[in-house]
């Protein structure tokens, strides 16, 4: 399952604005719904979650979390993940359920 990444600063920016926002301690989800098809993932970690080795490992668990969901592609949307301090402390399990519980009340997801 691939994806398009989001990578513009104002597409990130628009997202925040306008998208429909889900938290969690481990993770911020922003939802936002396009009219083009496919979905496109941005995943964001600011300098607040540590040095570049946590940064790259909450990216990482995010991305992977994605991918064990299993996102049907045929939806237009866009998502934005929030790394939160937490995300580079635990497993990828935790912050795939509580992906998954985000996607849920989006209506993404199918429970």
């Amino acid at each position: 399952m691939r994806y398009e990444s989001i990578v513009r600063n104002t597409e990130f920016s628009r997202a925040y604005r306008r998208g429909k926002s889900y938290v969690s301690p481990f993770l911020v989800t922003y939802v936002l719904r396009r009219k083009r098809g496919g979905v496109r993932l941005g995943i964001t970690t600011s300098k607040k979650i540590g040095g570049a080795v946590q940064r790259v490992r909450a990216r990482r668990v995010i991305r992977e979390a994605y991918y064990a969901m299993g996102l049907n592609e045929e939806q237009s949307v866009d998502l934005v993940f929030v790394a939160r301090t937490a995300t580079t402390r635990v497993k990828m399990q935790k912050v795939e359920k509580a992906m998954r519980a985000h996607l849920t009340a989006a209506g993404l997801l199918s429970r």
